[in-house]
């Protein structure tokens, strides 16, 4: 520049308003942008929930440790097809960990206290404690028979199922996304299930991230001593996260309700009151042989309620929803297919109880019933008409 020459422009704003505006323009010619919903390949996660409830409740239907089995490797197919880099889908692992613990856990209390289950293999005889006459029915140490331990097994595989099933639904549904769709009388109690589930990924990532620490700086990360000197600085964690979380909230105005009359409140409260109980007079009629012509109409009837009553107490939750996840035909293939197994294995469960319910007395090797096992592979459908979600 020469001296006395006014300043000019280098041109710098216009690149930076042309890349601005180029970014805008690929926004608006991104998949999904136009329409304000996500992308195709996102999936509603409450249809991920009701898929993984469903294997859980086709579970305690049976303690086959074959079909429980094909449950887990479902479940564990699926989460691999769909596993995503967030953090709240690295808990899969920890709650197999978990289970196993359980299993572990269950197995090691029939030894230790005996089990009802009369066996006649005797596997070990441990050294009795006598107990007073008022802990009769309690025993530690004694016969360890086989019949008792496999059916501590079973019971312990099928709590074990249902936590992996837990996990797949941790893993494949997103927290935030779960919380958007939840409706609006639910929101609160919503917020703190979302809080609840979001515990676990976190701590396991504040676990990962310490223990990579101490390997950098040369000091144990395994055993008891590095589970010691690991725990203080996670709970310290987890406490100063709750502390900014309730921050973050009140400051954004959670648990502010709007001015809704008094009717409206006991009618609101009524309708939910009622459906509930109708619910459970329904469900009860259903699983009772007398209650049958009852039963659903009953149920079919407390479920109107309880939606209604929803439907109203949403009006003071003073929330709006940006961008909702439509729920469309694959999410309904995905919770049919969940839906599919637990209907058929609670049918299997009715006509044929001896092969979903092996026997230990006599001690009897489990098989595996032909179209049960065909109806658990129906729980690998999401796996082949859901599309992986872009990392």
């Amino acid at each position: 520049m020469r001296p006395g020459e006014p300043e000019r422009p280098c041109g710098s704003g216009r690149v930076v308003s042309e890349r601005a505006r180029t970014a805008v323009a690929a926004r608006r010619t991104a998949p999904g942008a136009s329409s304000g919903r996500p992308p195709r390949a996102a999936l509603h996660p409450g249809a991920w929930w009701l898929w993984a409830v469903s294997l859980g409740v086709a579970a305690t239907r049976t303690t086959n440790p074959l079909l429980l089995s094909l449950l887990i490797s479902a479940s564990a197919y699926v989460v691999a097809a769909h596993h995503s880099p967030a953090p709240w889908a690295r808990s899969y692992p920890a709650f197999v960990r978990l289970a196993l613990a359980v299993l572990l856990v269950r197995v090691l209390f029939a030894v230790a206290l005996g089990s009802p289950v009369p066996g006649t293999h005797t596997l070990l005889t441990l050294p009795e404690v006598p107990l007073p006459h008022w802990a009769q029915g309690i025993r530690l140490g004694g016969r360890v028979t086989a019949e008792a331990v496999v059916f501590a097994a079973y019971d312990g595989l099928k709590l074990a199922t249902l936590l992996v099933c837990v996990g797949a639904a941790n893993a494949l549904a997103s927290p935030t996304r779960l919380l958007k769709s939840l409706p609006g009388a639910l929101y609160e109690t919503g917020v703190a299930v979302v809080v609840a589930l979001t515990f676990a990924p976190h701590l396991i990532a504040d676990v990962r991230r310490l223990r990579a620490a101490r390997r950098l700086r040369g000091r144990p990360d395994r055993g008891v001593r590095g589970l010691l000197q690991v725990g203080l600085p996670v709970l310290e964690s987890a406490l100063e996260r709750s502390v900014a979380l309730a921050a973050a909230m009140e400051a954004r105005g959670y648990g502010r309700t709007a001015e809704v009359p008094a009717r409206v409140r006991r009618t609101t409260a009524a309708l939910t009151l009622g459906g509930l109980l109708g619910v459970c007079a329904g469900t009860y009629g259903l699983l009772k042989a007398a209650g049958g012509t009852y039963g659903l109409p009953v149920l079919l009837a407390g479920v109107a309620a309880a939606l209604t009553g929803l439907r109203l107490g949403g009006r003071r939750s003073l929330r709006t929803r940006y961008r909702p996840d439509p729920w469309g035909a694959r999410a309904w293939l995905v919770t049919g297919s969940g839906a599919a197994v637990a209907g058929l294995l609670t049918l299997a469960s009715v006509r044929d109880p001896r092969a979903l319910h092996p026997g230990v007395v006599p001690l009897v090797a489990p098989t595996l019933p032909l179209w049960p096992a065909v109806a658990v592979l129906l729980a690998l459908l999401p796996a082949f008409v859901v599309p992986r979600e872009p990392s």
